[in-house]
């Protein structure tokens, strides 16, 4: 209701003034006073706008109309626009990430090496305050720490690259393991696996326990390496990094490996013949 009508309503109501007094005090004139909106019930357009742009969320007003009409519904274009900025679908919108249903799998530890990896990023600052990322990949057999890849931006096709020169090294695993991050839901990721064969496990959303094996390796990256030093540049980094890797592998007891290293509860493995 226009402003002027609600004052003329509200000088009625209020002051006992007739229609024509009220009119002559507010400047609104008497047909408008006494017009009377013929517009239907916008329920069901409003029901069905919301319903689309629930499904469909990169719909605009075109996509929506044409999709209304083809459903058989006889709203006019004029009406639909109307309803359809009434409701602030006209506006950008934030639109909240869909993923697909996880299943909730038991973490079970492989008996032999690369059979599943397990992968996760990390971040940090430089004392400059210029962020930096570390990808960090272990072979979940015995916890052996694969690459820490370190550079200011990883995008997915850097992590596909780097994984191409891992495999050419290692072999490839059957699986790998990752959370719900953008760069393993990408399409350079998802293809890279599928072209070798590689299967994703993805872990539930908000759920990190479920790759518990690298969330305990980033724990013990960042207390050891990370939280230890003060960084001037990427070199720096990698070459504590590198050092770090060294120390894990070969030297660092584990716990959940009876205290041994990686390397030394592979070739005990290996030697038993297990």
């Amino acid at each position: 209701m226009p402003a002027q009508k609600r004052e003329a309503v509200s000088q009625m109501e209020g002051h006992g003034l007739s229609i024509r007094r009220a009119c002559s005090l507010t400047g609104l004139p008497r047909s408008s006073c006494y017009y009377r909106s013929c517009r239907g019930d916008d329920s069901p357009l409003v029901a069905e706008l919301n319903r689309l742009a629930e499904l469909h969320p990169t719909y605009g007003f075109r996509k929506m109309f044409h999709t209304l009409r083809n459903e058989g519904h006889p709203w006019n274009h004029k009406r639909v626009r109307r309803v359809y900025r009434q409701l602030g679908l006209n506006l950008k919108r934030k639109r909240k990430r869909r993923l697909p249903q996880r299943e909730g799998r038991p973490l079970e530890v492989p008996r032999a090496g690369n059979v599943t990896w397990s992968m996760d990023f990390m971040s940090d600052a430089l004392w400059n305050g210029r962020r930096f990322r570390t990808l960090n990949i272990i072979d979940d057999f015995n916890r052996e720490s694969i690459w820490i890849e370190v550079s200011l931006s990883i995008g997915a096709g850097h992590m596909t690259e780097l994984l191409d020169w891992i495999v050419a090294e290692r072999g490839k695993p059957r699986a790998i393991r990752v959370d719900n991050g953008p760069e393993f839901l990408s399409t350079a990721f998802t293809h890279w696996c599928h072209r070798h064969r590689i299967a994703i496990l993805y872990i539930q959303p908000g759920k990190p326990v479920q790759n518990a094996l690298i969330e305990r390796f980033n724990r013990s990256f960042r207390q050891e390496v990370l939280d230890c030093h003060v960084f001037q540049s990427l070199e720096q980094v990698r070459e504590k990094t590198a050092q770090w890797m060294e120390h894990y592998n070969h030297h660092r007891p584990h716990e959940s490996l009876g205290d041994i290293s990686p390397i030394q509860y592979k070739k005990h493995h290996h030697s038993h013949g297990c």
